[in-house]
Formats: structure tokens, sequence, C-alpha cells
């Protein structure tokens, strides 16, 4: 715990190094403390690609990050000092038991931040992408080793900055990092809702009451972390200034959007937000839009790039851009089962049982699969059929409708392609708040809600709780509780003790633990790392194995077709 809360630390006051300048750059006129800290993160990971396409984002990049952190300290010293100074005193107006609230929050983040990851991406992908981003950026064809690392996302890219590889190798925690932006950001909104009675202000001040979903995510990397932090208050800022807004503001929500989409390309649906304030107010906005149309386009590059670098082609998995692939992009027939996997993983079905359903009864399962998936998946429906209600009988407005059209939007893509609840939950939280509002907005009733949700996540981190009782992944629920040998220094980064075994197919030498949870587990082997059964089943069923480009691993990976005699 200690050993994070000081890399915490050095991230805070890069990010809000950064993130100052990068507001004056941008033009946001922001002055959250939190949003500047954000702003740092969006610009630490331009940076961070902009390298990863040249080489690996080592010692080498943080000697880079130091010479602007002094410069920057050096120019702008007693104004990022007054912005330390109004956070503490925002702090400091709290409301008591807000302040013990956050408190005990950012203790029980940063415990669970030390403690086991338990994410089943975390073993698949995460620690081997961040580790390839360490030693060697982004690598030519990357994708035909696993399937999953075409999958890198801006955040991982992020990581792979603040996991300071070159000193110490259990550092994980960037995600529990946002969170903790995502709950002061909410707090400090609940504590000016008490004063000003903005509903906005009340329906963002409730994101904390969902932590005890959000811990299950934040002991390692994972993506979906800041995209319910940042979508949270993406839609905040697009309630509030729906109906008036300046150029500023907008610049910010672009960024935000842009961040989501770099992060995870689910968010694609975020994108209508923006462009539905531009021809609302557009003869406003249209005399300054030339900063968020290159922040675009250099987004958009960067995105294209990393997708061209490592996969191939300009998106992954997509059929649509089929000529313009390089000569590494995977083949045809394994993007095929890849994508297709997906779209049956959602629904727990085989091949055979999802070709013989028709779209109801794909629909159906969907909706009645046990558990935790079953569950969410109803709520989603719950609210698409109440929302309505309760927009026409408590807050009739224009923006309000818009998002749910936009929940909508997401919820019928999500179904036809990758129907997992996750990648739904940002609108599913949302509007939960949005009615428990309607219901209720009594301060004392919301407090109790705020101190009472601390109970669950305290009994999650510190006691035995079988939560396979709940998920249908037993492999990802084996919730590992806080340790007192993790006071100082964090788990590593790993749930798995495995050997790991060197194998040599071709010109490729490879290591493969030994013992694996699931087909696509790798661990935290040394690279090149991937499970000889994955090889064996894709020689099997498609006689394509991945080889060396070159002699150096930098070049990349290439599939090669077999013989089925070889």
């Amino acid at each position: 715990m200690v050993l994070i809360f000081i890399s915490w630390i050095y991230i805070l006051f890069t990010t809000i190094n950064l993130g100052f300048v990068f507001d004056k750059i941008i033009g946001t006129k922001n002055n959250n403390f939190v949003i500047t800290s954000i702003l740092g993160l969006f610009c630490v990971t331009l940076l961070a690609s902009i390298w990863a396409i040249f080489g690996r984002i080592n010692i080498e990049f943080h000697l880079f990050l130091l010479a602007i952190n002094g410069t920057i300290i050096l120019k702008f010293k007693n104004k990022i000092i007054e912005t330390y100074k109004k956070f503490v005193s925002e702090f400091n107006l709290l409301q008591k038991n807000l302040k013990f609230f956050l408190i005990i929050t950012t203790f029980l983040i940063i415990a669970q931040s030390a403690s086991i990851p338990f994410v089943i991406d975390n073993e698949s992908y995460y620690i081997q992408t961040i580790k390839w981003l360490n030693e060697y950026g982004f690598v030519k064809g990357l994708v035909n080793l696993h399937l999953f690392y075409g999958q890198t996302s801006g955040w991982h890219i992020t990581q792979s900055v603040f996991n300071f590889s070159f000193l110490y190798k259990n550092y994980n925690d960037l995600s529990s990092f946002c969170l903790l932006l995502g709950n002061a950001y909410s707090i400090l909104k609940l504590n000016e809702y008490y004063k000003n009675k903005n509903k906005n202000y009340l329906i963002i001040g409730l994101f904390s009451l969902f932590n005890i979903f959000f811990f299950q995510f934040i002991s390692a990397p994972s993506p979906d972390i800041p995209v319910y932090v940042f979508s949270f208050i993406l839609l905040f800022y697009f309630l509030e200034n729906f109906k008036k807004i300046t150029p500023e503001t907008y610049n910010l929500i672009v960024v935000l959007v842009l961040f989501l989409l770099y992060i995870k390309n689910t968010t694609l649906t975020f994108s209508i937000f923006p462009i539905i304030l531009l021809i609302l107010h557009f003869q406003l906005l249209s005399r300054k839009l030339l900063k968020p149309i290159f922040l675009t386009i250099t987004v958009l590059f960067l995105f294209v790039i990393k997708n061209m670098i490592i996969c191939g082609s300009p998106i992954f998995p997509s059929k649509i851009f089929t000529s313009m692939t390089m000569n590494y992009s995977i083949p045809d027939s394994i993007q095929g089962f890849y994508y297709d996997q997906i779209k049956f993983y959602g629904f727990f079905v085989t091949v055979e049982q999802y070709n013989s359903m028709s779209v109801w009864d794909l629909f159906l399962r969907w909706l009645t699969l046990p558990k935790l998936n079953g569950l969410f998946n109803k709520i989603a429906i719950l609210l698409i059929a109440i929302v309505p209600f309760f927009i026409l009988k408590f807050q009739n407005k224009k923006a309000l409708w818009v998002l749910y059209g936009v929940m909508i939007l997401q919820l019928f893509l999500f179904i036809i392609t990758s129907p997992q609840y996750r990648f739904f939950m940002n609108f599913i939280l949302f509007f939960s708040s949005f009615c428990l509002i309607c219901i209720t907005q009594n301060k004392r009733i919301i407090n109790i809600l705020l101190l009472f949700s601390l109970i669950p996540t305290i009994i999650v981190l510190f006691f035995p709780v079988d939560l396979n009782k709940f998920s249908n992944h037993k492999f990802m629920m084996e919730i590992s509780n806080f340790s007192v040998k993790n006071i100082v220094f964090p788990y590593p980064n790993t749930k798995n003790n495995t050997a790991f075994e060197s194998i040599q197919l071709g010109n490729l030498k490879y290591n493969s633990p030994k013992k694996n949870d699931f087909f696509w587990a790798n661990g935290d082997g040394n690279l090149p790392c991937v499970d000889k059964q994955q090889i064996d089943y894709f020689d099997k069923y498609f006689q394509i194995i991945p080889q060396m480009r070159t002699n150096d691993l930098k070049d990349g990976f290439y599939a090669k077709k077999t013989q089925k005699n070889e």
C-alpha cells in the first residue's frame, strides 16, 4: 500500500503539471483539480503513443517526462501551487460525513490495489500487452502471437508509463488511481449539490454508491474503470451544457469523448454527444473548431497507426477495411473466428447453438442468463422501460431524452455484436442514479446510503466471500482478500504462480505456462509468452502458426500457413 501511495503522488504531480499545460494549449479554461489530472492522463497517453511508434516506453520516456515536468514547474510553479491550494480548500469545505467517506474510500481503494488481481483479462493480455509496450513499444503483427494483443488499449499505453517497470515490477494500479479521481469528483459535486440544489450535481454525486462494483476491476489495469469514470463526468457536462455552452467547455467534452474512444472503441456511441452539441450551437462553436478538429485528427491518426502496427489493419476486429491491410495482418479465417467468438461469448452458447437460434431466442437467452449476467441484463431492459416515465414525471428535459436515445442505441449495438453487460454498465449506473434522485433527494437519506455503501466494499475486501454464487465466470471471481503482507509491498501483478517452459516452433522460441486456468491465459511469463495449447489449436484447425519476421522481436510476427503434415 505504501509503495502504491508513493507512486500515486508522482502520478498526480505529473498529471497535474501536464494537465495544466494541456488545458492552456487546448483552451478548456478548466479550474477543477480532478479534470486537470484527467487532462494530464490524456496528454501522457498521446505522448506515450507517439513514443511507442518508435521505441519502448521505459526509462527513456521517463527522462523525457522528467524534463517536461521540470520545465513546467520552472515556468508555472505559482499557478500550479494555486491549483493544489484550491483543491485543499474545497476538501476542507466538505461536510464532515463526506470528508470521512472520501478518506475511508481512499484507504479502501489503495488496499484493494495492493491485493491479488483477479480480473480475467489481466491474465490473458493486460500483463503481456503492457510488458510489450515497456520492452519494445508497438510491435508489428503482435496480434499473430495472441489474438487479444490486438485489443491494446490507450489505457494500457498509459499504464505502461506509470507502472515504472525499470524500478519495480509490481505496479499495476492506474485504474484504482482513476477510481479515486472519480470518487473525489463525485463527492465534491455532491457537496456542491447541497448548496445549489442542481439535480445534475446529485446524479454525478451518487457515483460513489457503486464502488462495490468498481472495486472488482481496480486491482488490474482494466480499461472499464476509466470508461465508467470519464463517461459519468462526460454525461454530467452534457446535461449541464446542453442549452448553453462555451467553446471552452465544448473542447473539454471533445477531449473526454476522444479519451474514451482511445481507451475502448465500445464507447463509439459517445461521439454522438459533441456532434449534437455542435449542431445545436453551431453558430457559436463553428468559429472555434480548429483545436478540437486538430485533436480529433491526432487521436484518429494514433488509433489507426497503433492498429496498423499491432494488427496490420486500421480497426480490430473488423471485416470492413480488408483492402487496407499489411502483409503481417492476421488471416481472415482467424479474424472471422475471433469476431464470431466475441458474439457467442455474450450469450454463453456454442457456435452450433448460436446458428440454430432465432433473434428472439438469442434475446431471451441473453435476458435469462443466470447470476450477475442475467441480473444486469434484466436491469438494462427494466431501465429502458421505466426511464421515460421518470423523465416525463420528474425532469422532462431534451438532454435526458438524448441520453436515453443513446442508451437504447448502445444496447442494441451490443446485443448484435458482443452483449456483455460491462460494456453497457455506464448507462445502467447513470440512469439508476437518475431514477434514485427522482425518488428521493433527501440529504439525510443520501448520506446514509453513502455510508452504508461502504459496508459491502469492506466485507468483500477484508473477509472471504465466494462470488462464484453470483458470477458465471468461476476463475474470474475467486476474490482474494487484503493481506497485512501488502501494507508496504503490493501483491505481484499476476495471481498465478505457474512455471513456464521454453518451446521452439520454427524460428519462434516462446514461453508457455506449464499450468493454466483457461485457454487464453498467459500470466507473467518472459516475452514472447503464449500458451502452447493456443498455438496447437490454431495449427490444428486453421493450419496457421506465428513466426518471427526477422531475428529481432522488435520486428514482430506474421502468420505462417503450415501443411497438415508439418
